[in-house]
């Protein structure tokens, strides 16, 4: 059993375009470049907008309106776009604790976060910055849509079991209290992006809040104790109470109508938005009742004080942690030239990562420098801009997400993003950019093999076994992110009954969203130590995650923010040799390897020094075993992905 064992939360080759699967005879010699430029203003900068006390507090009494006429004492939190806890109120008789589910499967077995008691309000605030991080002005996301999209099946009921994973599987272990990259409670003022306790949840009870159109937070609902996953997306929910008290308590603040998830399809499918609808409601939630007597806002160490209500912090200002990089940003060369582009800033307005060249010379010997991861970053954001986005309305809409670049040490050199890309696409598109840098690193089975976990360093021998290479992991092969997650699956091939599960996944019996193999194996101590920290006060989670051994000059390890298992990300090589990676998250998991995959190879062919793994280094090369699969897909580029020519093969040969 692992240490404490405490909460964390939380495709296929036959689409794959075969020549990004394993490169092409047919490489062209220049870029792919637009038919018709694109306008000078490729986005529009979101609204200023928040939450004030007022709203808060009304939003607040809509909840208890609710959860008393629904008979369910609940735990409520609010938060604003960038995940600054503005309440948790508690009410009369609501439950401490909250607990995840074992699966039946599991013969009593638990394994990471399964089976693990922790307090209630930690699960509201988890969905609410759920609800808040996934949604945007293109797409209003929940916390039941956030549950269709991570299981082992897309749609995930009795009979879908032989589909594929959802399309964001994995995505529940991102915005980790021990992530480096977002923020703590007290530092920085109010801002953003802020850490969710449990990561990214996957329980129906928060629904993300709008104004005039504008994402300016979300509200989240513990209330029956069972922290889970909707195993059924196709039959009604049996409980629904949680998401009918959300509501209620999103009356005046609801996405427009045309954005809700269950008006977006992938591949056909589309996605679940809420179990609930007015009809559901048996309060008045246009006369809610006053909250003296019904309970009382409650302080959560680490992430509210609980004296009083207070206001969201507006998306976009300096003090939200996200602002629009500047003309002196951009004359200094610190930042991609698109004048729409956003940058992530401290409390002071200050870029908090500026382009610069590899910190990481002690293991490579001619690092990225500056120039280069300019030339990939801006690339990769010219790709971005003439993009199709997939869960975006209306249909046609540009792609928005966020572009990370780091380099062998994981160090970020590069980190920019499209105005009103989700919020969510921060944390992980470096982790993707971290986990392909780290497992196409000479070091990555020497850093796992230090682990104290055997559970972790089980996953080396695993992984060699099932691909045939007993020197896998030491440099010799290319892994994008695309692999990488289908390592990860229950079953390999991804979907496919019977099969026995991938050398990075749990067995499927043992398997649920709240323990995925090694992404959760790896950070689940860190996880445990946060929730001591919430409810004893023992010392916190440092702002790094895994156990790993230091690099360079110590204070990091490679894997800080945890690592993704799903596409989105390419290491980046000058000839043979590693230099570092760039990473994709927020707008359609094939868009998110497009715009890595052919933003490296564009750039790459501009500066003439760096690009993408040779063809036969990729483990797209690498033949697997007939039994297992015979098959492992490099990157997928989407049919007709652009808005400005007819493309139809973006990545073929390169």
């Amino acid at each position: 059993m692992l240490r404490s064992r405490v909460a964390a939360f939380l495709a296929a080759a036959s689409l794959l375009l075969a020549s990004c699967g394993g490169g092409g005879s047919n490489a062209s010699s220049t870029p792919t470049t637009p038919t018709n430029p694109t306008p000078t203003d490729d986005y529009t900068i979101p609204a200023q907008a928040a939450l004030s006390t007022d709203d808060v507090n009304l939003i607040l009494r809509q909840a208890v309106g609710e959860a008393q006429a629904q008979g369910l004492p609940s735990v409520i939190s609010v938060v604003d776009r960038v995940g600054n806890v503005l309440a948790v109120y508690k009410m009369n008789g609501a439950k401490d604790t909250a607990t995840i589910p074992t699966p039946a499967t599991a013969g009593g077995v638990d394994f990471d976060a399964q089976g693990v008691t922790f307090p209630a309000e930690l699960g509201a605030i988890a969905k609410a910055i759920t609800a808040a991080y996934l949604s945007s002005a293109g797409n209003a996301f929940t916390t039941r849509t956030a549950s269709g999209i991570v299981q082992q099946n897309f749609p995930v009921a009795p009979n879908t079991v032989g589909l594929e994973s959802g399309p964001l599987f994995g995505v529940q272990f991102s915005q980790l209290p021990c992530s480096d990259l977002n923020r703590r409670y007290g530092v920085d003022a109010m801002t953003g992006p802020k850490r969710s306790p449990l990561g990214l949840a996957a329980d129906p009870g928060a629904i993300p809040l709008y104004k005039n159109g504008v994402v300016v937070g979300g509200v989240g609902v513990m209330g029956d104790g069972v922290y889970g996953a909707d195993d059924n997306a196709i039959a009604p929910d049996a409980d629904n109470r949680e998401e009918v008290i959300a509501l209620a308590a999103s009356t005046g603040y609801q996405p427009p109508a045309t954005i809700t998830a269950n008006r977006i399809s992938i591949d056909g499918t589309s996605l679940p938005y809420i179990d609930a609808q007015a009809s559901d409601l048996k309060s008045n939630p246009a006369s809610p009742p006053a909250l003296a007597g019904a309970g009382m806002l409650l302080a959560v160490r680490g992430y509210y004080d609980g004296t009083a209500v207070l206001a969201g912090t507006p998306y976009g200002a300096a003090g939200s942690g996200y602002r629009q990089a500047s003309a002196a940003d951009r004359s200094a060369g610190t930042v991609v030239s698109n004048p729409d582009a956003f940058i992530l800033v401290d409390a002071s307005g200050n870029n908090r990562f500026p382009i610069r060249g590899g910190t990481d010379g002690g293991d490579v010997a001619r690092p990225l420098t500056a120039a280069e991861v300019k030339a990939i970053e801006e690339a990769a954001f010219s790709v971005m801009t003439r993009a199709r986005g997939a869960i975006r309305q209306p249909q046609n809409s540009r792609m928005q997400a966020t572009i990370s670049i780091v380099d062998t040490h994981g160090a970020v050199l590069a980190l920019a993003r499209a105005p009103d890309a989700p919020v969510f696409g921060t944390d992980v598109s470096l982790q993707k950019a971290r986990t392909v840098a780290f497992f196409s690193n000479p070091h990555a089975a020497d850093d796992l093999n230090a682990n104290a976990s055997a559970d972790v360093r089980g996953f080396v021998r695993k992984l060699r076994d099932f691909i045939n290479d007993q020197n896998a992991l030491t440099g010799a092969t290319a892994y994008a992110d695309r692999p990488i997650g289908l390592l990860a699956r229950p079953y390999f091939p991804d979907g496919q009954v019977g099969t026995p599960n991938g050398p990075l996944s749990r067995p499927i019996a043992n398997f649920n969203p709240f323990s995925t193999g090694l992404q959760s194996a790896l950070i689940i101590g860190n996880i445990a130590a946060h929730i001591g920290y919430v409810t004893s006060g023992s010392a916190d989670t440092p702002a790094r995650c895994t156990t790993l051994p230091d690099v360079g000059d110590g204070g990091m390890n490679r894997l800080q923010n945890g690592i993704q298992i799903f596409p989105g990300a390419v290491p980046i090589y000058r000839g043979t040799m590693l230099v570092g990676a760039i990473g994709v998250s927020g707008d359609g998991i094939d868009q998110d390897d497009m715009v890595s995959f052919l933003g490296l190879y564009n750039g790459g062919v501009q500066i003439g020094t760096v690009g993408n793994a040779a063809a036969d280094m990729r483990i797209s090369s690498t033949v697997i075993p007939a039994n297992k699969g015979g098959f492992l897909p490099y990157a997928q580029c989407p049919v007709a992905p652009f808005l400005d020519t007819t493309d139809q093969n973006a990545c073929q040969g390169k």
